[in-house]
């Protein structure tokens, strides 16, 4: 799919350093355990580092806070997560930890809780018109290569929080590798960020599209069909089984079109196309809370925002994405 990097969080942007072979942040992983060059880097007066709380990115105006070294709001001593290089100058991204409003929810208080229960946007009083923002609320207005590095920031640092403990002998593990692994120092056992992939299937039959309702969505939310890739499992077959068993729809050829880093909390969206053999649908309830067929026509009225039964995709989500594609003739 000639479209494919340009969904959101999956745009590379165009801030590459000249050295690059392609553009956005190079993420210069044979710099992660050279601790010298990266104190070097840090040094520089062109180093930034992106802020994030609770899993919220501090953002301003639409765009990422970046703080040079040194700025009065970074902590002397926390978790740095080294993204790479952007236009030749290192970039980071650091978690404030226990951090708290001077004003907010009690929940707050909680660094375990992330920012499922906290309101969208949190001030911080130091840095005016600044707030650490729900990633989700602020995703689509974010540029391709701040939406990528927030992603890519969010994913890792949620998993420092979620995984501190060595999953063999249970002792507390330490980051290593600017922030990409965590060793256990008592079985020196080796821990790496985790990426759950997902397939997301564009389920057609000549000119329709099959959408479905899960038991949570709201009631005018439909999307496409999807689900966990299960171990010793390929792609294709993930999205034949899924699909048969949330709507007993049997699927023909399956065709890869893009992928979306979806950092809640580390999935791997994985965009097919699939096409239908039969049309019956039979939902299972546990999965779907109901699937129909959608034509063209409709589909557009949907995204016109003209349907009272369904409302508008995100276009920031994948599943909108590919829906928009579909629509406009531009899988290829």
């Amino acid at each position: 799919m000639k479209l494919a990097e340009t969904v959101t969080f999956g745009g590379l942007g165009e801030a590459a350093p000249a050295s690059a072979p392609w553009p956005g942040l190079a993420r210069a992983a044979e710099l992660r355990g050279d601790e010298a060059a990266l104190r070097a880097l840090a040094g520089r007066p062109g180093a930034r580092w992106i802020v994030f709380w609770q899993g919220r990115p501090l953002v301003r105006e639409g765009g990422l806070v970046r703080l040079p070294a040194g700025h009065p709001v970074l902590p002397e001593a926390t978790q740095e997560l080294f993204l790479g290089l952007e236009a030749g100058e290192g970039v980071w991204a650091l978690d404030l930890g226990a951090w708290q409003p001077p004003e907010g929810p009690e929940e707050a208080a909680d660094p375990t809780l992330r920012d499922g229960a906290l309101p969208d946007a949190v001030p911080h009083p130091d840095l005016p018109g600044a707030a650490f923002t729900a990633l989700r609320a602020v995703m689509a207005e974010l540029d391709a290569a701040e939406a990528g590095q927030a992603a890519a920031a969010k994913a890792v640092l949620d998993w420092h929080v979620s995984h501190r403990f060595c999953a063999r002998c249970g002792h507390e593990s330490a980051a290593r590798m600017a922030g990409w692994q965590r060793d256990c120092p008592a079985c020196g056992t080796h821990h790496f960020p985790r990426t759950d992939p997902v397939v997301i299937t564009l389920v057609t039959r000549g000119d329709r599209v099959l959408l479905g309702r899960g038991p949570r969505f709201p009631e005018t939310m439909f999307s496409l069909l999807a689900g966990f890739v299960e171990p010793g499992e390929t792609v294709e077959a993930a999205v034949r089984r899924e699909v048969w068993e949330e709507t007993r729809v049997q699927l023909g050829r399956v065709d890869y079109l893009s992928s979306q880093p979806w950092p809640f909390p580390a999935n791997l969206m994985i965009g097919c196309h699939a096409e239908a053999l039969s049309e019956e649908i039979t939902p299972d309830p546990t999965e779907i809370v109901e699937a129909l067929w959608v034509d063209k026509e409709r589909l557009a009225r949907i995204f016109a925002g003209r349907d009272p039964e369904i409302r508008t995709p995100r276009h920031s989500a994948i599943a909108g994405f590919l829906l928009w594609n579909w629509l406009a003739d531009r899988l290829d």
